[in-house]
């Protein structure tokens, strides 16, 4: 059964949606949003509804700004606020907290990982750089994260191809031919159910080999 709490902060509330491990609960894997969505994401979703049979606990992280019914994200300064405010509730539960995110959800994850203790970090959609402008590099970001990264990119990410991303301490699925929200067209090899078993499969193997 989910539960919800709201969460204050410094950027306004917050909000944790549980969804409790269904079997010896080892690990938290907390996942926040992106810039331009919510935990409605069909990723976030897939994971919540899965996971909890492997003993992982999924927390999905509604931003402050998203809880208040705004439209555009804060900067990344006042997401990484909410974020350390919040990770207390996170890790009341006693157990490890692996940290992740989609897009901009995942470089809140990627840069406060190592102060806040994280046990890994989970990126989904890494927005390594913005559409059409690869000179403006955020691998910075990923590469200092400091823990054990697992990123699943979309084969067609304008915000980022797996070929672009540069050689470092990770592990990277990629999701063929899928775009930034891992939609997949329809010529795909593979269809969109597939493609999110496939990313799920994979985060199940991923998380369930930290604890």
């Amino acid at each position: 059964m989910t539960q919800s709490e709201i969460i204050a902060t410094p950027a306004g509330d917050a909000r944790i949606t549980w969804h409790p491990a269904t079997t010896g609960a080892r690990l938290v894997l907390a996942v926040s949003h992106g810039a331009g969505g919510g935990i409605g994401a069909r990723d976030l979703q897939a994971l919540a509804a899965e996971l909890p049979a492997a003993g992982v606990t999924v927390a999905l992280v509604e931003q402050p700004w998203r809880v208040a019914g705004k439209k555009v994200a804060p900067a990344p300064k006042t997401l990484d606020i909410a974020w350390r405010a919040l990770w207390p509730a996170l890790e009341k539960k006693g157990l490890p907290v692996v940290a992740g995110g989609r897009s901009a959800g995942a470089r809140v994850a990627c840069r406060t990982a190592r102060e806040l203790g994280a046990r890994a970090v989970l990126a989904l959609s890494f927005p390594l750089h913005p559409p059409g402008k690869p000179e403006k590099s955020r691998a910075e970001e990923l590469l200092g994260a400091g823990v054990p990264v697992l990123v699943v990119q979309g084969g067609n990410d304008p915000f980022g191809k797996p070929e672009e991303f540069p050689g470092g301490e990770y592990e990277l699925i990629e999701v063929d031919s899928a775009d930034h929200g891992l939609s997949v067209p329809k010529r795909a090899a593979l269809s969109q159910e597939e493609a999110l078993a496939a990313v799920v499969d994979g985060v199940r193997k991923w998380i369930t080999a930290l604890a």
